[in-house]
């Protein structure tokens, strides 16, 4: 744990009352990266009517709140996971998809420019 989490964590008797998403995730224990993945599937909502690309703020309370319900930190972990799984696979299919059509694409120029 980083000295910065380590001391905001500290303060757990008197956190703020909204948090940036990075210390909603410290919170979660969860990476940053993880909350917008929480967001889409609507297991957290941000305060507000925030930009599509504005910054997202939580309220405090509900989070502490939610840490007690076993069940929606296992939707929580669930969702985290299949999300960095599609991710993956996204990513797998299109570097292979690339190097295919990639190598077809230019097999297919040679042809038809007669192999210069």
């Amino acid at each position: 744990m980083k000295e910065d989490q380590q001391r905001f964590l500290s303060l757990l008797e008197q956190l703020p009352a909204r948090l940036t998403a990075e210390q909603t995730g410290w919170v979660l224990n969860c990476q940053p990266h993880d909350i917008p993945a929480l967001v889409t599937s609507r297991l957290l909502k941000p305060l507000g009517n925030p930009a599509q690309n504005g910054i997202r703020l939580f309220c405090t309370a509900d989070i502490l709140e939610l840490l007690k319900n076993r069940s929606w930190l296992t939707k929580m972990t669930n969702t985290i996971n299949q999300h960095w799984q599609r991710q993956n696979s996204r990513k797998k299919c299109q570097s292979s998809n690339g190097a295919q059509n990639g190598h077809s694409r230019a097999f297919d120029l040679a042809e038809v420019g007669g192999g210069r």
